[in-house]
């Protein structure tokens, strides 16, 4: 078995795993920041870094002792290299370069939202491996920084097919809550407190776009419509009325969601679907999406929620394939073969 031990740190986590053959996790260690950022609403990108430099090494030693292995284990290291917080990756990756330096281990860079593509294939040793995606097929990522439909031939064959013109899912989710007074962060706080509300209490228009490419996302409107009710009518307190508000509004992002998931999928002929990243941790679009997709007749993969957000189990995985070669495996011969640090660069595409 090749293990790659992996570091993520592109924003409020620093977290380290060590991965076998890109999908057995034999340790995955995280260190949150929720706990710092939420009384200010939102990462503070100056704090994030300087609590990474604290848990990098921490996290790594962690990773190690949890699988009972040590350096000698380890055939190749991988890290996060962007997108994300500039700061926050800078430590990171100067972590992973002096590790990899001084354990004469190959690096591995590694794109964040291949890694979050790559989460689907995760289990641990004792759970049923998840059944693989066909090629190709569509991958819906979405989260707090990102919201984009990919179009993956491949593992290392992804071409991104469309994006939000404005705000991220999560993001939205966040300033809902914000402005709600509830709380940071604002997906699983909106989640709860949209349980037993009536969806169709608020209607909220979904966008439409005739320039430039149909499938991309908005929701900064959804955002300013919650703003307007709350405008209009006042923050209502907590009980039936909070509860459909922010049910409608969840039912607003999940729908848009779905729609240009399936949109894509029939457009492009595929069979498959992969739900990832961290809003995929939300019941109601995982229920709405698997719903939707399967009477259509297409297949949803979607990571187990503890592989949505942000970790490094879903570098490690992602690394396991040569980025060179289209579906090809890193191979001891290939390992010998890399520089210490990557230069894999894929602008839009990854």
């Amino acid at each position: 078995m090749l293990k790659i031990l992996a570091i993520e740190s592109s924003c409020d986590e620093t977290a380290a795993a060590l991965v076998g053959d890109g999908h057995l996790v034999l340790s995955d260690a995280v260190a949150t920041q929720i706990d710092i950022h939420r009384k200010y609403g939102g990462v503070v990108p100056e704090l994030a870094s300087r609590n990474h430099l604290v848990d990098a090494i921490p996290v790594v030693e962690e990773a190690l002792t949890s699988a009972d292995a040590t350096w000698n284990d380890v055939d190749a290291m991988a890290v996060t290299r962007g997108p994300g917080l500039v700061g926050s990756l800078l430590v990171g990756l100067q972590v992973a370069k002096a590790l990899a330096y001084a354990k004469q281990k190959p690096l591995i860079p590694v794109h964040h939202l291949q890694g979050h593509m790559q989460a689907v294939f995760l289990h641990k040793e004792g759970e049923p491996r998840p059944e693989s995606p066909g090629y190709p097929h569509v991958a819906l990522a979405v989260s707090g920084g990102h919201t984009a439909l990919y179009l993956v031939s491949s593992p290392t064959q992804i071409r991104q097919i469309a994006h939000t013109r404005d705000d991220a899912a999560g993001e939205a989710f966040d300033k809902v809550s914000r402005m709600l007074g509830l709380g940071y962060p604002g997906g699983p706080i909106v989640e709860r407190g949209a349980k037993g509300g009536n969806e169709k209490a608020f209607k909220f228009t979904r966008p439409h776009f005739k320039d430039g490419d149909p499938l991309d996302f908005s929701f900064s409107g959804l955002k300013t419509a919650v703003l307007t009710v709350l405008k209009k009518f006042g923050a209502p307190p907590e009980g039936q009325d909070l509860a459909d508000l922010l049910a409608s509004f969840q039912h607003a992002v999940c729908d848009q969601l779905v729609e240009r998931t399936l949109e894509a999928a029939k457009h492009f002929g595929c069979k498959h679907a992969v739900l990832a990243g961290g809003v995929a941790c939300n019941g109601a679009l995982r229920r709405l999406m698997q719903e939707t997709l399967s009477g259509e007749g297409i297949a949803l993969h979607m990571p187990r929620p503890r592989w949505c957000t942000d970790n490094a189990a879903m570098i490690g995985a992602a690394a396991w394939h040569r980025d060179q070669v289209p579906g090809s495996r890193l191979t001891g011969e290939a390992l010998r073969s890399l520089n210490a640090v990557g230069n894999w660069d894929i602008g839009e595409n990854l």
